[in-house]
């Protein structure tokens, strides 16, 4: 993880953070950790999580630790909370005191037996179908002010733009990967067809039948028949050339 220089902004060192993390998953956990680790400038212990919320189901895709994970599940557990509620209503949540606030009384008096004293969830803007926020404990009461809440809201904002292009950055090298593998198999079809064109004089049709027949009899995908097929003749793993 970039450490943050003297004088870096947030937005700053989220730009840099986009830069040096290689998936989606890493910059959230890197983006969580920083948030517990700076982003919050006072005393007391502070643990962040990022929950995800598809499909009526949600789960944490990040956390600043195994703890924050923890504290999140407890959330999960009683399907209510202000982080959950941050998610389904779009707004930031605060609970400025576990002990008083009446919201959610059974999942607080659960939370508080693990030390946290208030909480903040701060929902990310995403794509229409997703849902996440930010969820922060701070095991001080009243743990965030007026100024703190503005600047976790400021840069979660900042965030959702960066984990919006993110995802689709990652959907498009998934999307690259999957092309070249199906390339790659394809290859190695081609070639093993022409071999068995060459052993057995026959078509290229008639050739690709006696492939997926023993494809069939081996209980084998196609590709790995034809893998085998080019292997035989001593031949290394086909080169697909292809550019992305």
């Amino acid at each position: 993880m970039a450490d943050r220089v003297a004088g870096q902004t947030p937005t700053d060192y989220l730009q840099e953070l986009i830069l040096e993390t290689d998936d989606v998953e890493e910059f959230l956990n890197e983006f969580a950790a920083f948030s517990a680790n700076q982003l919050f400038d006072r005393t007391g212990e502070v643990l962040c999580g990022v929950t995800l919320l598809r499909s009526r189901r949600a789960g944490t895709v990040a956390s600043s630790s195994p703890e924050a994970k923890e504290l999140d599940e407890i959330q999960y557990r009683h399907a209510d909370g202000p982080g959950l509620t941050a998610c389904v209503e779009h707004r930031t949540v605060h609970v400025a005191d576990v002990a008083t606030d009446e919201r959610w009384p059974d999942y607080l008096s659960d939370i508080s037996q693990h030390g946290v004293q208030s909480i903040l969830g701060v929902p990310f803007d995403l794509e229409a179908g997703t849902m996440a926020a930010l969820n922060v404990y701070s095991m001080q009461n009243g743990g965030f002010d007026e100024e703190s809440i503005r600047t976790a809201e400021g840069f979660v904002r900042q965030t959702s733009k960066a984990l919006m292009l993110s995802v689709r950055l990652a959907q498009h090298s998934d999307s690259v990967s999957n092309l070249k593998a199906a390339m790659k198999s394809r290859t190695a079809i081609d070639i093993a067809i022409g071999i068995i064109m060459a052993q057995n004089r026959c078509s290229q049709q008639e050739a690709f039948n006696i492939l997926k027949a023993v494809s069939s009899s081996r209980n084998r995908k196609v590709r790995d028949i034809a893998a085998s097929v080019v292997a035989s003749i001593g031949q290394g793993e086909p080169e697909t050339h292809f550019e992305a």
